[in-house]
């Protein structure tokens, strides 16, 4: 009997209306306990900024905290966007990281703003950092594996540890690039799924083994809301569709579910149906046959499920009884 395919979270750690980021984050906590437990693969959190409903602002300082008080699962930035961030300063933190939580690590990276134009102004972020990217990312990959480019200047902690790297993208910018470089490739098709099929084929098609890779990874991206009866997970899935109306198209502001409906009627609403393309809702045998046929439609080697329930204690029964659908747990 075949291993059931690799199952991770990607966690973005939510405020929900009333709720503080203390309370986001001990919620964060308790759902990577519960995961550890579960025999999902990974975490990771991403970076955003000046964002009132996520958490996840300072992404190495919350992978410390996680791995304080987990065990096993591996932990990492989905992503650290890098032009945000000299590669020296990221090779310290994920160096520091990794030899605090040997073998626990990852870093995921991408060259989004992961903000706003003001944002990246407060941030002193230059709008053409990104075109440095991949010569960023070669500098980074330096600091770690013990081989600076820069003469003289090393990561410490940080030299030698080795961290892997993986390559965030919507693109087909990201898969060319994490091909040239032999690194892993990560789609977030959970709200950008538009090049998911060309880009993970251009990936494998031009894919070049490195000393971190010897053949190509894909990990994709897809939406889970898990229950244990279909109705209940529609309802959920309804109540996160809500949210994502409010902070989408309301900008944070408190909407009726009444108003988040017909902002969700809306044009732009329909957009917001259009990133979630790539969801599994429903109970936990229709879960695991659609996570099945996503697996096989996108040629991933490796799931990252953004998990959408109504609160917290829903958000812990949808890990638990798609873990328990699939094989995972």
């Amino acid at each position: 009997m075949s291993e059931p395919l690799p199952l991770s979270i990607l966690d973005l750690a939510h405020i929900p209306e009333g709720s503080t980021p203390r309370e986001s984050l001990e919620a964060s906590v308790a759902l990577a306990q519960g995961a550890d437990e579960l025999g999902y693969r990974r975490i990771w959190y991403a970076e955003h900024h000046n964002m009132a409903t996520i958490a996840s602002s300072a992404t190495s300082v919350l992978i410390a905290h996680i791995a304080a008080h987990t065990r096993r699962i591996r932990l990492g930035a989905g992503g650290v966007m890098l032009p945000n961030h000299a590669p020296l300063t990221i090779a310290e933190q994920f160096g520091t990281l990794e030899t605090l939580h040997p073998g626990r690590i990852d870093l995921g990276l991408g060259r989004a703003p992961g903000s706003d134009q003001k944002t990246m102004r407060a941030l002193r972020r230059d709008p053409a950092s990104a075109d440095t990217f991949p010569d960023d990312v070669v500098e980074l990959k330096g600091y770690l594996t013990g081989n600076s480019v820069i003469d003289g200047v090393d990561a410490t902690p940080g030299k030698g540890t080795g961290v892997p790297l993986y390559i965030l993208g919507s693109s087909l910018f990201g898969a060319g690039l994490a091909a040239a470089l032999g690194l892993p490739y990560s789609f977030a098709s959970h709200f950008a799924p538009g090049a998911l099929e060309e880009a993970v084929a251009l990936y494998r098609r031009e894919f070049t083994p490195s000393e971190q890779l010897s053949e190509p990874y894909v990990i994709a991206g897809v939406n889970v809301t898990a229950a244990k009866t279909s109705e209940e997970a529609q309802e959920q899935a309804q109540q996160a569709r809500r949210r994502m109306a409010a902070q989408l198209l309301a900008r944070g502001r408190t909407l009726t579910p009444e108003e988040a409906d017909a902002a969700l009627a809306s044009p732009a609403g329909r957009h917001i149906d259009q990133m979630r393309t790539y969801s599994a809702v429903g109970d936990p045998g229709e879960v695991a046959a659609y996570l099945d046929d996503f697996a096989a439609h996108a040629q991933a080697d490796e799931l990252i499920v953004a998990l959408q329930a109504g609160d917290d204690e829903a958000r812990l029964r949808s890990m638990r009884l798609t873990a328990e659908a699939t094989g995972n747990a």
